[in-house]
C-alpha cells in the first residue's frame, strides 16, 4: 500500500454541498470554486475534476503554483484566478495561457501591460481594492494613479473588481463588514464615471455570501463551504435561526467531503504504573492495552493534541496517550473488544453514529478548521468515494 494512512472525497457530499450553495446565489452568480491551500486539503487534483463533473468552470488559487497545477488538471478548460502571489516571470505564462490574475499595486500592473504588449495578448485582471481590510489592494489615490492604464490600454482587459471583507463570519466585525460595501460601492462609482470597463463585481467569500447576501454579485469565491463546512458556529447559527430549524444535524444542509483513516500497527498490554512513549507525560494507572497508530505530527496530527486527541477504532471512539511523536501515536483501546493490527483508525470521519468532526479535532488543538486541513500533507493519498 506504501502508505500510513488515506484521505476519503465523498463524491455525494461535494454534490449536495455544491447544488446547495448554487442555488443559494442563483443561476445569474458565477460559482468560483476556491482551491488555494491543496483545495482546503482536499487535493487540487482529486477536486477541481470533481468540481468540473458538477458544472463548475471557475477556479480560485493564491499563486502562480497552485495556478499551473489547476491548469494541468483542468479538463474543461476552466478559468483560473490567481487571488495573490505571481512573480514577474511568471506573468508572461499567465498572460499566454488565459490564467486571470489579481491586481492590487502599480508596478504589478505595469509589468503586466508591458508584457501582454509584447506578447500582443490581453492580460486578464482583476483590480483589488482596499476597503478596510489593509493587506493588499489599491486605495483612492493608488487607484487614480492607475487609471489611464485601466481605461486606455489596449491590452489590458478588467475581468473583474474585487475586495475582501475583514472577518464577514464574525458579527463582532458587522461595522467593519458594512464599511468596506460603502467603501466598495465608492470605487464603482469612481471607476465608472472615469470610463474604466470591467466585466464582474466580486467581493464575497463564503462566510460574507452566507452572512451579508447582497455581496454575492457576479460571481462568489466559495472555499470553506463547499467542502461541508461552515466558516464559524457564528454562520451556521445564523443558517439555522433564520431558516427556523432545530440545531441537530439533520439541520445542517453542508456535508462534510473529506474523511482520514489510517490503521492500527501493534497492539501491547502495558502494567499499571508504567509511563506511555517518550517522557513522564502518561503514567497508566491499572493494566492498559494499547494500540499504536502510525501517524504523528508529520502528518499533519498535532503534536499539542499528545494526551488530548481522540480517535474511532471499531466504531468506539478512544484517546491518544502519551505523547505524539513525529510518525505515530499511542491510544487506549482497553475500554474497545478485540482491537488488532490492520482494524482500520478513523481520524476525521464517521464510525456508525459516533462521528469525529474537523472541528472537535481541531478545537483541541486551538486550530482553525482550515488550519487542521490545509496542513494535511500533499503525499497522504487521496481517493474518491462515492458516500
Amino acid at each position: 500500500m506504501f502508505h500510513t494512512s488515506y484521505i476519503e472525497i465523498n463524491k455525494k457530499a461535494y454534490h449536495n454541498n455544491l447544488s446547495w450553495l448554487r442555488n443559494r446565489f442563483g443561476t445569474d452568480t458565477v460559482f468560483s470554486s476556491v482551491i488555494k491551500g491543496n483545495a482546503y486539503g482536499h487535493g487540487i487534483e482529486h477536486m477541481l475534476p470533481l468540481a468540473e463533473e458538477f458544472g463548475v468552470r471557475h477556479f480560485s488559487v493564491f499563486s502562480a503554483d497552485e495556478a499551473l497545477r489547476a491548469f494541468k488538471t483542468s479538463r474543461d478548460n476552466s478559468e483560473i484566478m490567481i487571488m495573490g502571489m505571481i512573480d514577474d516571470t511568471e506573468l508572461e505564462w499567465a498572460i499566454q495561457e488565459g490564467v486571470q490574475f489579481y491586481v492590487f499595486e502599480k508596478e504589478r500592473l505595469e509589468k503586466a501591460a508591458k508584457t501582454a504588449e509584447r506578447l500582443k495578448k490581453a492580460a486578464r485582471i482583476h483590480v483589488e481594492l482596499e476597503t478596510g481590510m489593509y493587506r493588499t489592494g489599491f486605495n483612492k489615490e493608488e487607484l487614480l494613479a492607475c487609471i489611464p492604464i485601466l481605461r486606455d490600454h489596449p491590452y489590458i482587459q478588467i475581468e473583474g473588481l474585487c475586495t475582501h471583507f475583514a472577518g464577514a463570519e464574525s458579527v463582532s466585525n458587522y461595522l467593519r463588514v458594512k464599511n468596506q460595501m460603502k467603501a466598495y460601492e465608492r470605487f464603482v462609482r469612481m471607476l465608472h464615471k472615469a470610463g474604466v470597463s470591467f466585466k464582474k463585481c466580486h467581493t464575497a467569500c463564503s462566510a460574507a455570501s452566507i452572512r451579508y447576501p447582497k455581496t454575492a454579485m457576479d460571481m462568489v469565491r466559495v472555499g470553506i463551504a463547499q467542502y461541508g463546512l461552515w466558516p464559524n458556529m457564528e454562520t451556521y447559527l445564523q443558517e439555522i435561526v433564520e431558516n427556523n430549524k432545530t440545531t441537530d444535524q439533520q439541520a445542517d444542509p453542508l456535508e462534510r467531503v473529506i474523511s482520514w483513516k489510517s490503521q492500527v500497527m501493534s497492539t501491547k498490554v502495558v502494567p499499571a504504573n508504567r509511563f506511555i512513549g517518550y517522557g513522564t507525560s502518561f503514567l497508566t494507572n491499572e493494566t492498559t492495552r494499547i494500540a499504536t497508530v502510525p501517524v504523528g505530527y508529520t502528518h499533519g496530527f498535532n503534536r499539542s493534541l499528545s494526551n488530548l486527541g481522540r480517535v474511532l477504532i471499531n466504531g468506539k471512539r478512544v484517546p491518544v496517550i502519551g505523547l505524539v511523536n513525529m510518525n505515530m501515536m499511542m491510544v487506549d483501546v482497553t475500554t474497545v473488544e478485540t482491537v488488532k493490527r490492520g482494524d482500520t483508525v478513523t481520524i476525521i470521519g464517521k464510525e456508525g453514529h459516533i462521528d469525529m468532526t474537523i472541528s472537535s479535532f481541531s478545537e483541541l488543538s486551538s486550530r482553525l478548521n482550515y488550519e487542521t486541513l490545509a496542513r494535511l500533507p500533499q503525499d497522504i493519498p487521496r481517493r474518491i468515494v462515492n458516500g
